[in-house]
């Protein structure tokens, strides 16, 4: 049974960080790319980061680049995504993924499992 759990969320000030995590169990880690997602309320889930098998290939939503990086540790079977320089608007719950073929994009449709998701609050 496939388990992704984030944890790390939680109220911060604007220009603060916070660093979320996702543990998986259930899955061989390291062929599966990872990503995560955040979703407000009466919006759709957006994508935020995704970052490949090896960890070397990364890519950002274009509100975040430069803010937040992603990182995983296959070893642990942990995904992170480190973020910086909040702001108000990254207020939302996040979500972790993962995408068994490995290919890693920005649509909620190419992965095929889901944490529950974490609250982060930013407050300006």
């Amino acid at each position: 049974q496939v388990q992704l759990v984030e944890s790390g969320g939680g109220l911060v000030q604007a220009g603060g960080s916070l660093r979320l995590s996702c543990a998986a169990s259930g899955l061989t880690f390291s062929t599966y790319a990872m990503g995560w997602f955040r979703q407000v309320p009466g919006k759709e889930r957006e994508f935020v980061a995704v970052v490949r098998r090896s960890g070397s290939s990364t890519n950002y939503a274009d509100s975040v680049k430069g803010r937040f990086t992603i990182s995983r540790d296959n070893a642990k079977k942990t995904v992170y995504l480190q973020m910086n320089s909040l702001k108000a608007e990254d207020t939302a719950v996040y979500y972790c993924a993962a995408d068994r073929w490995g290919l890693g994009g920005s649509l909620r449709e190419s992965y095929d499992y889901w944490g529950q998701g974490t609250q982060v609050t930013v407050s300006s």
